[in-house]
């Protein structure tokens, strides 16, 4: 369910630096208002949170605060709404829909970790496939090994063991390849989320209820 947005209070948008690749997203969009003249929406998500942790969209106009939502998030904007939505790897979504069935996806800020992913795709096409190709390969390989040994785990708890019976996995790694695998996967997720892929069940939403 989308949070009410709240005022903001009017302060400028910092400008991005190199080591916030990993704890900051912004995103850009130009449109254009009633009166004909046009307008950069901007959206600044600090994934660490604030000082209070929440994770907070911050929504600016032409580089001036002017609301904030906790997520997921809907701002209305003119001729639409901007939608965004953040998972545990990155965003999710950070899209536009306009009043007539429109849907643009924001542009990162070629600074951002997302904006030179979105480069890469532009200049290396196939290098950019092959990667993208690679991190499902890894999460796919990551649930068949790691999900039944999982559910071993969990029906080994005894009330659970008791009430269902406990299931031998018939894949039991050694504690080092699944550190090692639990790492690939974190690293193919979260390249997924720099061009906002997402999957409930490649990407881990199966386990946090995002259906």
């Amino acid at each position: 369910m989308a949070r009410k947005a709240q005022p903001g209070d009017g302060h400028e948008l910092t400008r991005y630096r190199w080591w916030q690749l990993f704890s900051r997203s912004l995103f850009h969009l130009r449109l254009r208002g009633v009166g004909g003249g046009s307008s950069v929406w901007s959206i600044d998500v600090r994934h660490g949170g604030d000082s209070d942790g929440v994770v907070w969209a911050m929504l600016y106009v032409d580089g001036r605060n002017q609301a904030r939502s906790k997520m997921p998030a809907v701002f209305v904007v003119p001729g639409g709404t901007i939608q965004v939505t953040a998972s545990g790897y990155g965003m999710k979504r950070c899209r536009f829909v306009g009043d007539d069935g429109e849907i643009r996806r924001l542009t990162p800020d070629p600074a951002s970790a997302e904006g030179r992913r979105a480069q890469l795709e532009r200049s290396r096409p196939g290098l950019s496939r092959a990667i993208g190709a690679l991190s499902a390969v890894i999460l796919i390989v990551g649930l068949v090994l790691g999900v039944p040994q999982i559910v071993e785990d969990i029906t080994r708890i005894p009330p659970v063991a008791d009430a269902i019976g406990t299931f031998v996995s018939p894949i039991r790694l050694s504690f080092g390849v699944n550190i090692a695998l639990l790492l690939a996967t974190l690293a193919a997720s979260t390249e997924r989320a720099l061009r906002l892929r997402y999957s409930w069940i490649l990407d881990g939403g199966a386990f946090d209820g995002d259906f």
